[in-house]
């Protein structure tokens, strides 16, 4: 048995037609040759449905109006400029003790003075919008956020821009115009936001020729890879529309990744000279390439495991698995049996390591150990398929136990009968 990190299973349900990706490119071959390299666009006609099922303006007045949504989860703004949220938020009034909570009257004037609504982070929020990011993030091998974009007629949220991950915009409702422009600065890391940039996005609009103008209706998909300038106009009735963001893990992510494991070698902790002017590059010049040295000899020698490990580890604590039933889940554990089925909690970033004489489960922020008889059982587990109890390789008595620790846990889920 070897530690191997487990990929999160794709969740299923009536959030999605088949694959999550297919629902916001035309071809995903073709997407996949674009892949951060140029925008692509999709209508109506050539994708499988529309996206009201993910979310539509009822969705959205419900979500303003019965949710208690609190901030940083609405933001507003108009003519490219955050409004204050405390022009849109008061207390939640009697056992609701909170001084953020969206007041829809004050969202409700806003909005019809032209100022546009952004619903973030709905991938934690909306049931359908939850699967669907999920389904999408296993897809990619990405993280994936949602936010939702509801623009007044004939009005723009925000001037153009770039963005530090790639997007896939779904056109909800209404018409939106969307201008795309070439990066100037191509594929920006997170701590390379385009306000670093202001005076070179504001000549490229104006001196250069978009790469795409075109209006998305109901339905319609556009793809913008990170760097890529763009602005969008609200045209006619009320827009609304799905940002889906994805946080792409660059090649930078696998350099933090060896120099976090380069903190275990004693000689890159040795302390510089006493005495070393840190401002003469000739005083440096030694220093500086015995150091380049150690870290050129320790990334050769690093194991592919040791990175994926910290990777995992880094994923774990920005992506969320799929929701369970608490109730549901403490019943199924008290009421099991061995006829009782199960399987791996989607989007849940686990690995399984040996130890001696059994196993260990390493999750986020805890450690599962299990003894030799459970082990074979748990690996079984790990494959994503559903299992009968019963079925499991060990000892009935043992597994059982097993099975029950994990459905407490949330390492399981009970599957449909």
């Amino acid at each position: 048995m070897s530690a191997v990190p487990q990929v999160p299973q794709r969740p299923t349900g009536p959030a999605h037609d088949g694959r999550a990706l297919a629902r916001c490119v035309a071809d995903p071959d073709r997407f996949t040759a674009a892949w951060g390299r140029r925008p692509l666009l999709a209508t109506a006609s050539e994708l499988p449905r529309s996206f009201d099922d993910l979310l539509d303006l009822a969705g959205v007045d419900e979500l303003l109006s019965r949710r208690g949504l609190r901030t940083p989860f609405l933001r507003m703004a108009k003519d490219g400029v955050l409004v204050d949220s405390g022009r849109y938020t008061r207390p939640g009034g009697v056992g609701a003790a909170v001084g953020d909570q969206v007041d829809d009257t004050a969202v409700t004037r806003l909005f019809a003075d032209g100022t546009t609504i952004v619903l973030q982070a709905l991938h934690r929020l909306w049931p359908p919008l939850i699967e669907f990011a999920g389904a999408l993030a296993a897809e990619l091998g990405h993280p994936v956020q949602v936010n939702a974009y509801v623009t007044p007629p004939s009005s723009r949220g925000f001037a153009a821009h770039y963005d530090i991950h790639d997007v896939f915009v779904l056109q909800l409702a209404g018409e939106k115009r969307w201008i795309v422009h070439e990066p100037v600065h191509e594929w920006p890391l997170r701590s390379q936001p385009w306000t670093q940039r202001r005076g070179q996005v504001e000549r490229a609009v104006a001196e250069t020729a978009p790469t795409i103008d075109t209006v998305l209706h109901p339905g319609d998909a556009l793809y913008l890879p990170r760097g890529f300038l763009h602005s969008a106009e609200a045209l006619g009735d009320v827009s609304a529309h799905l940002t889906v963001g994805i946080h792409v893990v660059t090649r930078q992510a696998l350099v933090e990744a060896l120099m976090a494991l380069a903190e275990d070698d004693a000689g890159l902790r040795h302390a510089l000279p006493v005495g070393l002017d840190l401002t003469s590059a000739d005083a440096l010049a030694g220093d500086l390439e015995a150091t380049i040295d150690l870290l050129s000899a320790g990334f050769r020698s690093v194991d592919p495991e040791s990175v994926a490990a910290h990777l995992a580890a880094t994923l774990a604590t920005a992506t969320k698995p799929s929701p369970i039933a608490p109730v549901e889940q403490a019943t199924a554990a008290e009421r099991l049996t061995p006829g009782t089925r199960v399987h791996l909690r989607p989007g849940l970033q686990v690995r399984l390591e040996d130890t001696n004489g059994g196993a260990a489960l390493r999750l986020t922020g805890e450690t599962l150990e299990v003894d030799a008889d459970q082990a074979d059982a748990l690996t079984a587990l790990l494959d994503g398929d559903s299992w009968r109890v019963d079925a499991l390789p060990g000892t009935p008595a043992s597994v059982a136990d097993l099975v029950r620790r994990l459905l407490v846990r949330g390492v399981l889920v009970p599957s449909a009968s």
